[in-house]
């Protein structure tokens, strides 16, 4: 005899179905909120680094530093919300998707960006003692600033993992426009880890070693993350294009709404915003890489990660040396390039006021940097891929 179902057996089930459904068919919101966030953050923290540049250190309370801040506050409302919704709602069309930490139940993403927001909120009265304690702060690798850097850090990377598992999740229309966001996400990731080390890949140094080495060291990941995790055929070209599109667009905007010193001792006359230097031809090695990794999709992967590094290094090598010989050139000082633009403390004697290169290594020693930048660029393009591949499979 045929058995009835209950009121109470099949009904839970399928709403959890429809739910799950519904959620698999769209963006949803806190993706958005949690893109909104790392958006939010990567803005103010250029715009604070050209407010030290340009007046000083005034206030905590800047327009820039709220602007930052503001991510870990959106941050903490969306992943707060996943977790909480995700443990104590019995119909969260996530719980399929969730993992398990200390006895609650979420994406693991939420859990990583959750995380990174705490650490964000922490670092704000560190930094705000730290300032009142030393005074204006010119360096970007400061303690505040990298528990700062390490929560907007762990905020995007919680971002990317929470897209990249809704991507796996979805088909269709959903599923394209999760892998831009997810290219949308990388990119954020790369302008703030230049931003980062925008101090040591000044154009003074370009005709040295040291930035080749920098870049070939964090460069790779993020234009191979995003590369393998989207399968996009032009996933680096984007990534790069658009840390190129935004720093130009610093260059180009900052200097239009005024601004004026308030600390000493003030070198160089500014009236204006100073933007950071116009940005690495990153743009140039990626295109090369798509255009390899289009050929070698069935090669071993330490092997492409050898052939990519090889060819990173040499294309931004080849197109970085004379670029940057142009912008030590008198035909650069203009809106476009912005190398006439110097923060107010910049003493004219010093190198850069005076467009002149810093050169204290030999021929050798620069081969024998250029050789280490390739070692370095294996081991990363090897960990981008790795990295890759598994955000390419996270559902969860």
């Amino acid at each position: 005899m045929a058995s009835v179902a209950g009121p109470n057996t099949a009904l839970p089930s399928l709403a959890r179905g429809d739910a799950r459904t519904r959620e698999q068919a769209s963006i949803p919101w806190y993706i958005w909120c949690a893109v909104l966030a790392v958006t939010s953050a990567v803005i103010g923290a250029n715009w604070d680094i050209s407010w030290h540049m340009s007046i000083g250190r005034d206030t905590f309370w800047t327009p820039a530093h709220m602007a930052i801040y503001l991510c870990g506050v959106l941050a903490g409302v969306a992943f707060a919300y996943i977790i909480l919704s995700t443990t104590f709602s019995k119909s969260s069309p996530l719980a399929p998707a969730s993992v398990h930490i200390w006895g609650f139940r979420a994406p693991l993403g939420a859990f990583i960006a959750s995380w990174g927001g705490i650490a964000m909120l922490t670092s704000a009265p560190f930094d705000n003692w730290w300032h009142d304690a030393y005074g204006l702060d010119v360096k970007i690798i400061s303690p505040p600033h990298i528990v700062l850097f390490l929560g907007v850090y762990g905020v995007l990377l919680g971002t990317l993992v929470l897209i990249a598992g809704h991507m796996n999740r979805s088909n269709g229309t959903v599923r394209h426009r999760s892998q831009f966001l997810l290219l949308y996400g990388c990119g954020i990731m790369l302008i703030m880890l230049m931003t980062m080390l925008m101090e040591y890949l000044e154009r003074v140094f370009l005709h040295t070693s040291q930035p080749y080495v920098i870049l070939a060291i964090f460069a790779p990941i993020m234009l191979t993350v995003a590369a393998r995790a989207t399968g996009f055929s032009w996933a680096a070209t984007v990534v790069a294009g658009f840390y190129t599109l935004f720093n130009i667009g610093l260059v180009l905007i900052l200097p239009l709404f005024p601004a004026e010193p308030k600390l000493g001792p003030v070198y160089q006359h500014v009236t204006h915003f100073i933007p950071e230097p116009f940005p690495i031809l990153l743009i140039i090695p990626a295109l090369a890489l798509d255009l390899l990794w289009q050929r070698t999709k069935s090669w071993h992967l330490w092997k492409v990660a050898a052939i990519s590094s090889l060819v990173f290094v040499f294309f931004l090598v080849a197109a970085e040396w004379p670029f940057a010989s142009f912008l030590m050139s008198a035909a650069s000082r203009n809106r476009l390039f912005g190398t006439m633009y110097f923060w107010y403390g910049l003493p004219p004697t010093s190198y850069m006021a005076r467009h002149l290169f810093w050169d204290l290594e030999s021929t050798a020693h620069f081969w024998r940097g250029i050789a280490l930048a390739f070692i370095f660029g294996t081991l990363s393009f090897r960990w981008g891929l790795s990295r890759g591949e598994w955000l390419r499979a996270v559902k969860r």
